[in-house]
């Protein structure tokens, strides 16, 4: 439950859970989160590097870019703010040395967008390797999402817009 209880017996809950927890109750209209070790954005958190908005799929789905949280010491409250800090209204932020965090309206926009930061982080660091990565605009990206919003309107958004 939200107070860090088990609610079956025999099964302990996650070491994260508080970081869980705390984003439960500051965003209502999460209904899943998930917390990845995933390679690619795992390593650019090591190095502290936010991905900025370098394909448009990241302001549809995600909210923008993705920052990187401030160091939190795993398994305690420290990290469930850091994480509430770097999501800020977005569905996925880097947590400093220690992975990724994304939150949906449901597991399966979590996924997704579990998926998505982990494409997006190797696009990110391949880019990195041949030249300086060039971001989108946001007069394009505002006009994407209105046609992205004609065309494809049952597809999962993200929660900074109206749901």
């Amino acid at each position: 439950n939200f107070d860090g209880t088990p609610l079956s017996t025999g099964k302990l809950p996650s070491t994260e859970a508080k970081m869980h927890i705390a984003i439960y109750k500051s965003r209502p209209k999460v209904q899943s989160v998930i917390h990845t070790h995933s390679t690619f954005a795992t390593m650019l958190s090591i190095v502290r590097k936010s991905i900025p908005i370098i394909m448009e799929e990241m302001y549809i789905f995600l909210g923008g870019s993705v920052n990187v949280s401030e160091f939190g010491e795993a398994h305690t409250i420290e990290i469930g703010e850091v994480a509430l800090n770097a999501l800020s209204i977005k569905n996925a932020a880097l947590l400093a040395n220690h992975g990724v965090i994304v939150c949906g309206k449901s597991l399966d926009h979590a996924i997704k967008f579990a998926e998505l930061v982990e494409k997006l982080a190797k696009m990110y660091w391949g880019a990195l390797q041949i030249g300086e990565p060039k971001i989108i605009s946001k007069e394009h990206l505002e006009r994407f999402q209105k046609l992205f919003d004609s065309l494809f309107s049952n597809y999962p958004r993200s929660m900074r817009q109206k749901s």
